[in-house]
């Protein structure tokens, strides 16, 4: 009886821990790599503004634009010159080869004060040949909200070089283009409120209720209960400490937490135009039979010759165009693709096939209608 009762205990324990391990299995099976909180989401309101301008760069070796082209380039030293208390006579040719009308282009990040430094970018919009050499006239910058945030001027740097001689001309990359490092000086700054009301909202990077869930939690694990929760599958609201010094230390804390990203899903990413496929490491496929075989049709001509049938005909000897059209057609037998479970497998299956990349498009769509491709197919 008491041996009976032992068994008995031991099944059930055993029946338990079985329990336990199946209930923890999948919980571990979804759980994806470990990353820093600011590499999964952001803050909101923290961001950087785009900047432009139209300006003149000046000091061109004769590779400036063709004012009778570009006549928004001679306008503009006009206006220049009158503000300078230059007049220019009304109708003047001006034969300008040093001078190239170009926009400038700035990005304006978030907390930037007066005085701080920032990298453009200068963009020739008219016909100049190169902007190396050049230098790049006071050019304010403004926002989308037509006010002016910085001022830049400077020397460019234009990565590229050309040459030509005796109608033959090199060039490598691009000479329409340079860049002004620390080429323009803030002077106006954007307000950046952080956290209004005593909240922080995160944006995670992708729209995903187990990321963001993960996100919550990780919080709520460092800090306590209550301090973070989840508005939607995006946005994670959390509070925040009221004075400022100690907030910018719980924010420098917060962004450096190890949160787990939840597993993406099965996507398989088709560009057309490049016939490039790319697919995650969730792609699967089930068992398959696939027939492939290449239709192409080849057009050769060639010329022949036709001469007159008699010696004394009167006839001429003529070129006559010759157009031969083929047909080819390679056999593609069926072949047979088992359940894949892993991407290496998927990977492996497709090759044996020995399609190449443009035909993988049409062959990974069929499979998709036909229910064994496993993934999203997105075509780009």
């Amino acid at each position: 009886m008491t041996a009976r009762i032992i068994h008995h205990c031991l099944r059930g324990v055993l029946a338990l821990l079985l329990g336990a391990t199946l209930a923890v299995a999948p919980v571990r099976a979804q759980q994806g790599p470990s990353e820093r909180l600011k590499d999964v989401a952001s803050f909101q309101g923290v961001r950087s503004n785009p900047l432009v301008g139209y300006g003149l760069v000046v000091g061109l070796d004769g590779s400036g634009d063709q004012t009778r082209q570009t006549p928004f380039t001679a306008q503009s030293i006009t206006n220049m010159l009158s503000q300078l208390g230059v007049t220019v006579p009304p109708g003047t040719n001006m034969q300008l080869k040093n001078v190239a009308a170009v926009m400038v282009t700035a990005s304006l990040p978030a907390f930037a004060r007066p005085g701080q430094a920032l990298d453009v970018v200068v963009s020739s919009m008219g016909n100049a040949k190169s902007l190396r050499g050049g230098t790049l006239l006071m050019t304010p910058l403004k926002g989308a909200d037509g006010q002016v945030y910085a001022i830049a001027q400077g020397n460019l740097v234009v990565g590229g070089a050309g040459a030509q001689a005796g109608g033959s001309s090199v060039q490598i990359n691009q000479l329409g283009g340079g860049r002004i490092s620390n080429g323009a000086v803030v002077e106006r700054s954007v307000p950046t409120e952080i956290a209004p009301g005593g909240y922080v909202h995160l944006e995670v990077n992708t729209a995903d209720f187990g990321t963001t869930q993960n996100v919550v939690d990780a919080v709520n694990t460092r800090f306590g209960n209550g301090t973070a929760s989840a508005v939607d599958g995006r946005l994670v609201q959390v509070r925040t400490p009221q004075d400022p010094g100690a907030r910018v230390a719980f924010l420098s804390q917060l962004e450096n937490l190890p949160v787990r990203q939840a597993p993406v899903g099965a996507k398989v990413v088709i560009n057309a135009r490049t016939g490039s496929v790319v697919m995650n490491r969730n792609v699967t496929i089930d068992e398959v039979a696939v027939a492939h075989g290449n239709l192409s049709v080849v057009i050769s001509r060639g010329a022949a010759v036709s001469q007159p049938t008699t010696p004394f005909g009167g006839g001429q000897t003529v070129v006559v165009p010759t157009t031969d059209i083929e047909v080819r057609q390679e056999g593609g037998s069926l072949q047979r693709m088992r359940t894949s479970t892993s991407l290496a497998e998927v990977v492996n299956a497709l090759n044996a096939l020995g399609a190449t990349p443009q035909d993988l498009l049409a062959i990974l769509q069929a499979m998709q209608t036909a229910g064994s491709l496993r993934a999203e197919l997105e075509i780009i």
